[in-house]
């Protein structure tokens, strides 16, 4: 806190009371980060995040690329993300559904709860293996500190890709 510049104290003050910054990210089931966006001051709510995230940048513009897949036999072209329930109503954003009221919305909510831990249990992996993403940070500058998280997510991918 004593290292954070006096405009910006309050800006990234986390929970704790120390400076933070928020890491966004997309990850599949086998722990790989598709996306991350890195330094969003961690006052910001999930909506400030996304609204200042590029990911959605070419959703909102009409822009994505093309998907297609089937489910029960009915044709879908639209890719969409699992978010909870404070994410704005758009056709790409699939809620938690809090109270499932059937059988198959229970298994839907408890599928869509397991797939938004990957993005946790992806983020604990990369926090056991390199030290320097669990510590506090003596770096002021908050876009070397992003350069060394891409680092430890790119690394974490090549040293995956030669596992297999």
């Amino acid at each position: 806190m004593e290292n954070c510049p006096l405009q910006f104290k309050g800006l990234y003050l986390g929970r704790a009371g120390k400076p933070t910054l928020i890491l966004e990210a997309i990850a599949s089931c086998n722990l790989r980060i598709w996306h991350a966006f890195f330094g969003t001051p961690c006052r910001c709510n999930d909506i400030n995040v996304l609204e200042s995230s590029p990911i959605f940048n070419d959703v909102f513009e009409g822009h994505a690329p093309p998907i297609n897949f089937v489910i029960n036999g009915h044709q879908y072209d639209m890719g969409y993300y699992l978010t909870d329930g404070i994410y704005p109503q758009r056709a790409t954003f699939i809620p938690t559904i809090s109270l499932p009221l059937n059988e198959k919305e229970s298994i839907f909510a408890q599928k869509q709860e397991s797939k938004r831990k990957d993005v946790e249990r992806a983020f604990g992996v990369l926090q056991a293996l390199f030290a320097i993403i669990r510590q506090p940070t003596l770096a002021r500058d908050k876009y070397m500190l992003g350069k060394i998280m891409f680092t430890c997510i790119i690394r974490n991918m090549i040293t995956e890709d030669e596992r297999d």
